[in-house]
């Protein structure tokens, strides 16, 4: 069972049909600075929310508040300016690759929220079902749907576009928290059959340009590490472009007992975090396999 509902002016959305747990809907993009009056409201919310998790903002890495709670992390990048991250955070490799895009004739740039964009998008998720080797959440999705999906938190958002003969081959959607100071990418995502030409390293590159531009302090790239999975090519690739693990609080605020009894016996996790990673690791492996069979994702040009 999956609901959005409004709580003191921001979305937040209900998830679980036994335990039902509760968190914004832009959860590690906004940000409570004051939870106390959004638990109070949620306790006598319909539907009912038994555990409420929220997350604490850079760049404050100690716990401010005296709620249970679980390390979670970000993969972040402190930013003061871009020359600073060019010449002594992004790795030699990562630099190169931002540089081959544009000797490739790819051209980044902000863009408008519009039709245009949002066709541009949709040819860009429906290039392949799968991605990464897990089938692509996106595709498949007809034209209203994107559009509806990219247009949240706009008055927070900001769209980057990778252009390669004037088409889009890949694009950021970054939205910054309501202090500005921290952004997180939503999105990026560029077409696999354009990859020789490094589009997501030269949309990196922008994003991080943007950042400095507007005095945000950190750019946040989702988690360094999910679950018990320390290492991928993925988080290589993050930490290749100046990204560092930081562990912050996430807290988890029972709100009936039902809710206390849950978190206490760890139920609030994901099955696979229960599973020890020497186990996980083949299965991903094998899940990887099968899915690159049965959809045979597109391939490099």
């Amino acid at each position: 069972m999956n609901s959005l509902i409004t709580v003191c002016g921001k979305a937040v959305r209900v998830q679980g049909r036994l335990i039902r747990q509760g968190r914004l809907d832009a959860d590690k993009y906004l940000f409570l600075h004051d939870p106390e009056p959004m638990l109070q409201r949620l306790r006598i919310s319909a539907p009912r929310v038994d555990l409420f998790t929220f997350i604490q903002k850079l760049p404050e890495t100690s716990p401010r508040y005296a709620y249970p709670l679980e390390w979670d992390n970000f993969a972040a990048l402190p930013i003061s300016t871009f020359d600073h991250w060019w010449e002594h955070q992004i790795g030699f490799k990562a630099r190169n690759k931002a540089k081959q895009a544009e000797k490739k004739g790819v051209i980044v740039r902000e863009v408008p929220f519009n039709d245009d964009l949002v066709r541009g998008i949709f040819e860009v998720y429906n290039e392949s079902p799968v991605r990464q080797g897990k089938p692509n959440a996106h595709y498949g999705k007809d034209f209203e749907t994107v559009r509806k999906e990219e247009a949240t938190y706009l008055d927070h958002s900001v769209f980057i576009g990778a252009y390669y003969k004037d088409k889009l081959i890949g694009f950021i959607k970054m939205v910054s928290d309501e202090t500005r100071t921290q952004a997180g990418l939503m999105n990026i995502v560029a077409m696999v059959q354009h990859r020789d030409k490094a589009p997501t390293n030269a949309l990196l590159a922008h994003a991080v340009k943007a950042c400095a531009d507007r005095g945000i302090s950190f750019l946040v790239y989702s988690n360094f590490a999910y679950g018990k999975k320390e290492r991928d090519s993925l988080s290589d690739f993050k930490e290749r472009n100046g990204f560092q693990k930081v562990n912050v609080p996430r807290y988890y605020v029972p709100l009936t007992t039902l809710g206390a009894l849950a978190f206490r016996l760890g139920l609030h996790r994901r099955f696979a975090e229960h599973v020890p990673e020497p186990l996980m690791a083949p299965i991903r492996e094998l899940r990887r396999f099968w899915y690159n069979r049965k959809f045979q994702p597109a391939t490099e040009s």
